[in-house]
């Protein structure tokens, strides 16, 4: 195996200067953290179809409320790896994270509202264009090299579990 360079940084009174190398591969502990958490996605889709009445209405619950605090952390992951971006945050990076944000929120005030179809929508387009945009930010530089390959596996589970629950609303 090959040795990785180190990160080195150099600090004077006007900043700072970071060189770190940054593999391709996906880390084990971004798989756990990336996998893990689409584990309630899978859960909750299947389980609405199998339980009835309360049940079937709890998990439902649980699950889109997921569905929305992972789209707003997600927002918060963009934004705290636009701190790291050689030359500053990008628009391209601002304007996506306070995308995902504003989805992921409005999801929220849907199903507070009463509205879960709308709030489905609004997370299905969030993931889906986590699923779109963060490759290609890994290809700018604006995202982990390894979101390259880990958001076109991972979060397709969320969407198609977030359809599933679509898919379940939709026939009550």
């Amino acid at each position: 195996m090959a040795d990785t360079p180190t990160a080195r940084s150099h600090d004077d009174a006007t900043g700072r200067t970071i060189r770190a190398y940054e593999p391709r591969a996906v880390p084990w502990l971004s798989v756990v953290f990336g996998y893990g958490p689409m584990l309630p996605f899978v859960a909750g889709a299947v389980l609405v179809w199998i339980l009835r009445g309360p049940m079937a209405e709890a998990v439902f619950t649980l699950t889109l409320l997921w569905g929305c605090a992972i789209l707003l952390f997600l927002s918060g992951v963009r934004r705290g790896v636009s701190f790291r971006t050689e030359g500053g945050a990008t628009l391209a990076q601002i304007a996506t994270m306070l995308s995902l944000f504003l989805l992921g929120y409005g999801a929220l005030i849907a199903f507070a509202l009463g509205k879960p179809v709308i709030a489905l929508g609004l997370l299905i387009v969030g993931f889906t264009a986590i699923t779109i945009l963060d490759p290609i930010a890994a290809r700018r530089g604006e995202a982990p090299l390894f979101f390259e390959r880990l958001r076109p596996a991972q979060i397709p589970l969320a969407v198609l579990s977030l359809a599933a629950l679509l898919a379940y609303r939709l026939t009550l």
